[in-house]
């Protein structure tokens, strides 16, 4: 019966049309309405990710073999036929599945949303659907709708539910798979729009109609050759028709720009941004309202020899980083196929929200940091009050904070009723800070201040111990194609891919001397042994590029010594040393540090 179940699909349940028909404009809000709607959104900045389907029972494997690539798209990376994928149903029984339980470890964490995979790629709806009998309730030995018991506790806990419904689908048959064994890629089907009018929307208009208020309706798959501007329209104005006031992410539209996660253009629709994997290396400006979403190992659906998971700091400091961007964070977690969420995600929510327990005034409400830069760490802010989020606690007990504003008063989050002391010098406001951190990974000075904030806008220059940092973000690049992109939360130079490109700096040296340099990259092993050239004036350090694990796994090498003769702003470059790059790139430059040598001091 399971083998013809995706013919049966194919022929309507219900009598919407599938000719073609008019679509549905967007509704129309003004600019208080519209941010009206996205209070909370922007209110909220952390949010839980759940990916969770029948790809959880076969947990990367297939045929006895670790299929490569992330979990949740096992069907198309194993090539499995539907009628095989859909036998997993017979399997899938989450008896340990607990609603309160996920709720309660996100609310602990610090969440104030949840977004859940309604139905991902794979066509299996994991909520009770009139439309398919390919449903948790109907097809599996649960015969329960998580989707119902997750959106009431959430109700009950003061926590945000929404939806993820992914726009195409590997199972139905009036979909873009039919007969073709490279799903993803699988050759337009002339019956989509029947699939969209009869089935797809169908489907959402069950979501935010039978499960209470819904927050985000998060669409994916969007890329796909069938779906057009004009269905990502109507579909937007469908869910606010149902649901006036609920927020629809950008991926229901036709104009995204790849993983960056921006859309624009006429195809673009939906209230936000999506970045995935990534962290924009600089924001979006003023009114531009987006999401990071991001793994906590390298899958989204559950996988079990994934073990490659960031650690607490990187964690962390990718939600201040989004945060002080203008931005949420959207960590997800990928329960078990007995319905679990792993031991290793619980244990990172927990200790995320220790800290945002004692830092969360920093996070929730904020806005994007005034500043383009802080050596110390990051910036978000509030009328009137400045949060420091310092990753690197100062030797000297200072922290100088390049605004011209008075300030009212300092103090750390962790011991509120304790004031630092502050004196205005010409950087800025100088703070005098306890010899130790509160917190190593991060901790938050706040800084009342009075007026709107008047930024200092300051070269770079060394530290007050001789150290020179010159990182990614302050780069002067210079060609087509590298760029600043994110990595982990910390921004690097990638994509140097063009022997031309080179990148600079002009920092004001005020303590000339010998320096050690060291270099912060990494290189995947099919494009090391390239090497790059470190200039200062006449002098040069030649460097061959040796392989670390991946794009993504950064090292710290010593390069050697130049040397500095003359205070004042020296230009110092890096460029590729030969006239062509071998392999995809050169490397991933995350920052050059210049020590005083000891040898100098």
């Amino acid at each position: 019966m399971r083998k013809i179940l995706w013919m049966i699909l194919a022929i309507p349940i219900f009598a919407w049309s599938a000719q073609p028909r008019e679509q549905a404009a967007p509704p129309v809000e003004t600019t208080q309405q519209h941010d009206q709607r996205m209070a909370w959104f922007r209110e909220a900045r952390f949010g839980l990710f759940i990916h969770w389907g029948l790809y959880a029972q076969p947990a990367g494997e297939w045929g006895g073999k670790q299929i490569r690539g992330i979990g949740e798209w096992i069907m198309n990376s194993a090539r499995i036929p539907v009628a095989d994928y859909e036998k997993l149903a017979d399997q899938f029984n989450p008896i340990k599945f607990n609603a309160r339980e996920w709720v309660r470890i996100a609310k602990a964490a610090g969440m104030k949303y949840i977004v859940i995979t309604s139905k991902h790629h794979d066509g299996f709806s994991m909520f009770d659907s009139r439309i398919s009998n390919y449903t948790i309730v109907k097809s599996t030995p649960f015969r329960r709708d998580p989707m119902k018991e997750l959106a009431d506790a959430c109700r009950e806990a003061g926590i945000t539910s929404c939806f993820y419904h992914s726009i195409m689908d590997w199972h139905h048959g009036d979909a873009q798979s039919i007969g073709y064994p490279n799903y993803n890629n699988a050759p337009s089907n002339p019956n989509f729009a029947r699939y969209v009018e009869n089935y797809l929307k169908p489907e959402v208009k069950e979501l935010l109609t039978n499960y209470g208020r819904i927050g985000i309706m998060w669409f994916d798959g969007e890329w796909i050759g069938d779906w057009t501007a004009d269905m990502g329209r109507d579909l937007y104005a469908l869910c606010r028709s149902l649901q006036p006031n609920v927020i629809v992410n950008n991926r229901v539209g036709k104009a995204r720009a790849g993983m960056s996660g921006m859309s624009s253009g006429a195809g673009a629709v939906g209230d936000y941004g999506t970045p995935e994997q990534e962290i924009p290396a600089t924001g979006f400006g003023a009114g531009v309202d987006w999401e990071s979403c991001m793994t906590m190992n390298d899958t989204w659906g559950f996988k079990k020899d994934d073990n490659n998971w960031k650690s607490l700091a990187t964690l962390i400091r990718m939600l201040i980083d989004s945060s002080s961007k203008g931005g949420n964070f959207l960590l997800n977690v990928g329960p078990t196929a007995e319905g679990l969420i792993p031991a290793p995600s619980i244990e990172r929510l927990a200790d995320i929200g220790k800290w945002m327990k004692v830092n969360s005034e920093a996070i929730y409400g904020t806005s994007a940091s005034p500043f383009k830069k802080l050596a110390f760490g990051k910036c978000t802010q509030k009328p009137g009050r400045l949060y420091l989020h310092v990753f690197q606690w100062p030797a000297d007990g200072n922290l100088v904070v390049p605004i011209r504003n008075q300030v009212a008063k300092a103090y750390l989050l962790a011991d509120r009723a304790r004031p630092l002391e502050v004196a205005t010098i010409e950087q800025g406001a100088r703070i005098s800070v306890p010899a130790a951190a509160p917190d190593p990974i991060a901790s938050v000075v706040v800084v009342e201040i009075k007026g709107t904030t008047q930024v200092i806008d300051t070269p770079l220059r060394q530290a007050g111990d001789g150290n020179l940092s010159l990182l990614a973000e302050d780069a002067e690049i210079k060609g087509s194609r590298a760029r600043v992109e994110d990595k982990g939360g910390v921004p690097n130079i990638g994509y140097w891919s063009a022997a031309g490109d080179f990148v600079q700096w002009s920092p004001q040296i005020v303590r000339p001397g010998t320096f050690d340099v060291e270099v912060t990259y990494a290189c995947e092993p099919a494009s090391a042994g390239n090497e790059y050239v470190v200039a200062v004036g006449d002098q040069k350090l030649t460097v061959k590029i040796a392989a670390t694990r991946s794009w993504d796994d950064f090292v710290v090498v010593k390069a050697g010594q130049i040397t500095i003769d003359k205070a004042g702003v020296a230009v110092i470059a890096v460029r590729p040393a030969g006239s062509k790059i071998t392999g995809a790139g050169l490397m991933n430059l995350r920052s050059l540090i210049l020590k005083p040598s000891a040898a100098r001091k």
